[in-house]
């Protein structure tokens, strides 16, 4: 049997978190962005699947990398900021809140 590409897999991945399988949609990802950190679509989606699967420091982690990657990333901010609410950090959320709805209308 023949394995599948890191695409077929990001692809899988995608089919379970559309199922709302987000812990599954995480087991999938992992290694993807394990040998590809710097991509940051499947490290985005890991985030997200984490976020809904309430592992929300590994959310929070994941998140954070992105924004090391690429601070511009307006929906990490979001995704940041609401991660850090649920945790009851508000205050720590406020910054990353406040930039998204500075870099995006949708957020604000």
């Amino acid at each position: 049997m023949i394995a599948p590409t890191p695409a077929e897999e990001y692809t899988r991945a995608q089919l379970f978190f559309d199922a709302k399988a987000y812990a599954d949609a995480a087991l999938i990802l992992e290694p993807l962005v394990a040998a590809e950190p710097t991509q940051l679509a499947a490290r985005m989606l890991l985030a997200r699947s984490y976020y809904h699967s309430a592992q929300l420091g590994r959310a929070a982690a994941e998140l954070r990398r992105i924004l090391d990657q690429d601070p511009a990333e307006s929906y990490a901010h979001l995704m940041l900021g609401r991660t850090l609410e649920r945790q009851g950090r508000a205050e720590e959320a406020r910054p990353h809140l406040r930039m998204a709805a500075a870099m995006t209308e949708a957020f604000a």
